[in-house]
């Protein structure tokens, strides 16, 4: 850790020299100088040559980004495999982004950042176009859709600073903004694929401006048997945007977007398993299907010269289901012979209804001479979700959800939201910048229904309400060295008690009438920018502290040893995550003045160093049989959290002139404990156990010819690895879940 620390602090200070340099130059010529002050610095960094990552401006989209650490992927900037939403070529240049790799579709994008779990992305807001996509954002922020990228103009990312004004996750905000088309009254847009284990993929869109009205619509479609036996899956992506303007400065847009998928799922395999053929699958009778529906209505409008307002009223209505066998891998799903048939397969559904209203401010002021802006709104919000888990299925191998009997578990839970947030950019000087911010959260939760069956009597579920007042705090400061900034904040943040905390595996189990909310806080201190127009640059350092987790402790029925125990789910203890982020792009030909002969050569690297550990963590164990039962209880302080690699680091080179472009890229990250005892040995079906760290090389390029055509191809884990990101102990099958090994695609597509 302490090289690394040398090895930042020594790239740091070279780029604070060079930019000394440019600096010294530019004050030869004061009038330069003067409107450079003027101007704010993402306008400065944004430059023809640069790779992606941009950051945003000072004020976008009525939010103020000042101090906080965000990045901006434009994927037209990307040479990558967008088809399949291959997650480790896109975010290779955001540091310290952990990704779970369950399939080779890409329907599903895990991710997590800075050492927190990437399952489904939970612990971030995930967004699209501004508005919500999670199943429920205070109760199940599960991401079961992202929209294919190939749609997708930008992804923006704010790490944990983001609380104050976008929700109060650990992880930051996501979003995906979807193409549009301002300029032309009619395009049509094509990008149609083929690949490895008959992978086909067709995208279509069309758009366009005609007076002021604007228009965008797409549909795409995937299908593929996947790299893995018994992984075949088949999607569709459908959306709609429409938008009138009023003025140049009002305008009232709507979007539907419709997805549905349907996709095997392999299951996991034991540790002999994946090292004799990571290939193989005993699972074909395993799948998963989430169709999903979001709409939106925008009002964006410029009140006066000071004060602009935008108001999205949004939804979802989806469903999550799942049938099959759930059996570790070491257990066989086989014909019984006496019955002559599979066993019956396990079905579980949930079904979302969510409805919310957001609205955003800015109000630009000034104070003396400085320029000030507060970024105000406040947010409504409604979910319901109805859980059906256990159902006693079919035996037959085929997608299907019918169930022989009712759901043991049958629960109903909602969750209201009322928000208030605002921040104030104050200018101290025209350099300095400090933001302070806070946030209200109203939160309740409840839920009602049957928790389980017992002798053919329902087990009713406690009707469970929880209530929450809860007011967040930040501060952010930002100053400008020419082209760069320096920048920190601390801001706080929380994470509501989720429905599975609350409805545990057993019904034997109890859950802690006062249970709290995790809480804790993010805090950044980093320089970034832009040096002589070939070097983009951003290194930080971060430190997140993550309270009340929850977990089980065992405990005696009635304090007596001789009536058994039982499962106790409470807040526990805490976590730290603490570590170094930096990514570097240097254009090689512009810092050598021969980019107009050889195009660009960019280089970068992302690097990320994390020390995710357990500070105070109680857990028990029970041994023996009543009377003579004896718990015993230990603390997992100075354990690592599992899912937390201690490094990701990415390389890369890309290389573009006129029409061509290509990026060869290299991955590797650390080991991971895989659950919170940090077991290292792995077990006989492959739940548990230390997973090593893994290299993976891709290869990506595109042609563009004709003006409006181009061809893409690209070759992913170029070197055949076998790896895997993940264990699981329970969807989308226990055991370990591999990595792809080499796969390739080849594109045609057209802009007209």
């Amino acid at each position: 850790m302490k090289y690394s620390i040398i090895a930042a602090s020594l790239l740091i200070t070279s780029v604070l020299f060079a930019q000394q340099k440019e600096q010294s130059k530019t004050e030869l010529d004061s009038i330069e100088n003067a409107n450079k002050a003027a101007i704010d610095l993402e306008t400065v960094i944004v430059t023809p040559f640069q790779q992606s990552p941009e950051r945003q401006p000072a004020v976008k989209g009525n939010v103020i980004f000042v101090g906080k650490k965000n990045e901006v992927l434009k994927l037209s900037a990307i040479t990558a495999n967008l088809t399949t939403n291959n997650a480790r070529e896109v975010f290779s240049r955001v540091p310290g982004v952990n990704i779970w790799e369950n399939d080779g579709s890409g329907i599903q994008v895990n991710i997590g950042v800075r050492g927190l779990s990437p399952n489904r992305s939970w612990e971030l807001n995930t967004r699209q176009n501004g508005y919500d996509i999670s199943s429920d954002v205070f109760g199940y922020p599960e991401a079961y859709y992202n929209p294919p990228l190939e749609a997708v103009e930008n992804i923006e990312l704010v790490r944990g600073g983001a609380s104050l004004q976008f929700g109060p996750q650990f992880g930051g905000m996501l979003n995906y903004v979807l193409k549009r088309e301002q300029k032309r009254k009619f395009t049509f847009e094509t990008q149609n694929t083929v690949g490895s284990y008959n992978l086909m993929s067709s995208y279509n869109a069309i758009g366009g401006k005609i007076n002021k009205f604007s228009y965008y619509a797409y549909n795409h479609s995937r299908s593929g048997d996947g790299w893995r036996e018994n992984s075949k899956y088949k999607v569709r992506n459908s959306h709609l945007f429409l938008e009138y303007a009023f003025t140049e400065d009002t305008k009232l847009s709507a979007e539907y977007t419709n997805m549905d998928y349907s996709m095997q799922q392999a299951g996991g395999l034991t540790d002999q398993q994946f090292k004799e053929n990571s290939r193989q699958s005993s699972r074909d009778r395993n799948w998963f299907g989430a169709p999903w529906n979001l709409f939106s209505v925008n009002f964006d409008t410029k009140i006066s010269n000071s004060l602009t307002s935008n108001t999205k009223l949004f939804g979802l209505v989806g469903e999550r289901n799942s049938v099959g066998f759930l059996g570790t891998p070491n257990v066989e799903d086989a014909i019984n012979p006496a019955t002559n048939d599979y066993s019956n397969r396990r079905v579980d559904r949930d079904f979302y209804k969510n409805i919310g209203i957001e609205n955003r401010n800015t109000y630009s002021y000034a104070i003396g001479k400085s320029q000030n802006t507060l970024a105000f709104g406040a947010r409504m919000y409604k979910a319901e979700t109805q859980r059906q888990q256990s159902g006693r299925g079919t035996t037959g191998s085929n997608f299907d959800l019918t169930t022989l009997e009712k759901y043991p578990r049958d629960l109903h839970f909602n969750t209201e939201n009322v928000a208030f947030f605002a921040e104030n950019n104050f200018k101290v000087t025209e350099n300095f910048s400090v933001v302070p911010g806070v946030r209200y959260e109203y939160i309740t939760s409840s839920g009602d229904g049957r928790f389980g069956v017992s002798s053919g009597n329902d087990i009713p579920f406690q009707n469970e309400k929880i209530t929450r007042h809860q007011p967040l705090f930040g501060l952010g400061m930002e100053y400008k060295l020419g082209s760069t900034n320096i920048y920190g904040n601390i801001t706080q943040a929380f994470r509501p008690v989720l429905f599975s905390d609350i409805t545990p595996p057993a019904v034997t189990d109890v859950v802690d009438p006062n249970l709290r909310d995790a809480s804790g806080y993010n805090a950044d201190l980093g320089y970034r920018g832009t040096v002589k127009g070939f070097l983009n640059f951003d290194f930080s350092l971060f430190y997140l502290s993550y309270n009340n987790r929850i977990g089980g402790v065992r405990q005696f029925v009635n304090n007596d040893p001789t009536q058994g125990t039982f499962l106790f789910r409470t807040n526990l203890g805490e976590t730290v995550n603490k570590g170094i982020e930096g990514f570097v792009n240097m254009n090689v030909t512009k810092f050598f003045g021969v980019d107009n002969a050889f195009g660009n050569i960019d280089v970068f690297a992302t690097t990320s160093f994390i020390d995710s550990r357990y500070t105070d963590f109680r857990i028990s164990s029970a041994t023996g049989a009543a009377p003579n039962t004896v718990i015993t209880e230990t603390n997992l302080a100075g354990n690592r959290v599992e899912n937390a690699p201690r490094y990701i680091h990415n390389f890369g080179i890309s290389w573009s002139k006129t029409q061509f472009s290509a990026t060869l890229q290299y991955k590797t990250s650390g080991k991971i404990f895989t659950d919170a005892n940090n077991t290292t040995a792995a077990s006989a079906n492959g739940v548990t156990g230390l997973l090593d760290g893994y290299k993976v090389m891709d290869l990506s390029a595109e042609y563009k010819f004709l003006k409006n055509y181009n061809i893409r191809s690209g070759i992913n884990n170029l070197t055949n690895e076998n790896y895997a990101t993940r264990r699981a102990s329970g969807y989308p099958g226990p055991g370990i879940l591999p990595g792809e090994a080499r796969t390739f695609f080849i594109s045609i597509g057209a802009k007209l």
